[in-house]
């Protein structure tokens, strides 16, 4: 049974979200740390963002990364009174605000020539050595692992249904939808259709562990041994490869579901994946040619500036 036509409210949002997106990716960022779509799912998002009634919001492909947390710092605003007060931290616990920082970040296997050297190990990880004294109040670093997370803007519940069955089949089995209602008046008219969000998630592969402190004089240092470590590399690696597994069964089901209930393919028009990527490949070849040529013309007219500057005799 086919699935219901975008409506206007939907089409606005996704014309906006796909001219960020399609900008090139030199000019591209968000507000993540690598600040840009992940490559591992590049292709996962342009299929999706192909369907006429749906369109990502936000993603990543799944991550290893080490973080420092932020400062516990609290403030203290007067009560009504005597010396009653009330205390507001500045970073939550375990959270990167207050001055967290990311040491370590990557979308892919830690490759294994960082795992050769003790030396290199802790070098990647930002860490300057081993410190076996822990005390209150010190900032801790974390190692965490998280698989791929996408939210999906869909343009009806039955939208939203097909995105969430796709996500639950293929393992994601934390996936859930928000913002199901739809904007009425006090009238009960409705002025806006819902857009029901769809997350795409899974806290199964997820984990996290303490690896090192920042001490008094502000030193990063590890807390735990240099084969932990290793260890924690090792389980990550292979939680990559579980990962992968899982994005590559939610695309299948997303083509089999949309065969299925005959969705319009949009810009792709009942193309296979392989002309739709062949498109994309040129299309993003005329935009590098573009920037480009843009760049030779703007160092010709600097040139040309310089030289009409030096022929100028005072």
């Amino acid at each position: 049974m086919p699935l219901p036509k975008p409506h206007p409210a939907f089409l606005a949002k996704k014309a906006k979200i796909l001219e960020q997106l399609n900008v090139p990716d030199t000019e591209y960022s968000d507000a993540s740390p690598k600040g840009s779509v992940d490559a591992g799912i590049r292709d996962l998002i342009d299929e999706i963002n192909a369907q006429d009634g749906l369109v990502t919001t936000s993603s990543c492909a799944g991550r290893v990364s080490v973080f420092v947390e932020g400062r516990k710092v609290s403030t203290t605003e007067d009560g009504d009174a005597g010396d009653r007060s009330r205390e507001k931290a500045a970073s939550a616990v375990g959270g990167k605000g207050g001055g967290g920082a990311w040491l370590f970040v990557s979308h892919d296997p830690v490759p294994e020539d960082g795992l050769d050297s003790d030396e290199k190990l802790l070098e990647m990880f930002g860490l300057s050595g081993r410190d076996d004294e822990t005390g209150s109040g010190q900032r801790l670093i974390h190692f965490k692992f998280e698989p791929m997370i996408l939210h999906i803007l869909t343009t009806s519940h039955q939208h939203a249904q097909m995105i969430l069955k796709c996500g639950l089949q293929a393992g994601f089995r934390e996936s859930g939808t928000v913002s199901l209602l739809d904007t009425k008046t006090k009238s009960g008219e409705v002025v806006e259709a819902a857009t029901p969000i769809v997350a795409i998630r899974s806290m199964g592969l997820s984990f996290e562990s303490l690896i090192g402190i920042v001490d008094p004089m502000g030193r990063r240092k590890a807390i735990v041994s240099t084969d932990y470590l290793r260890m924690l590399v090792n389980i990550g690696n292979e939680r990559f490869v579980e990962n992968e597994k899982r994005i590559r069964r939610f695309l299948d089901a997303l083509r089999s579901e949309v065969k299925k209930h005959g969705v319009d393919q949009g810009e792709g028009n009942g193309k296979s994946e392989k002309e739709l990527k062949r498109e994309r490949k040129m299309a993003e070849g005329l935009r590098r040619q573009a920037e480009v040529r843009r760049l030779k013309e703007q160092e010709a007219v600097e040139d040309l500036a310089e030289s009409y500057e030096n022929d100028i005799v005072i």
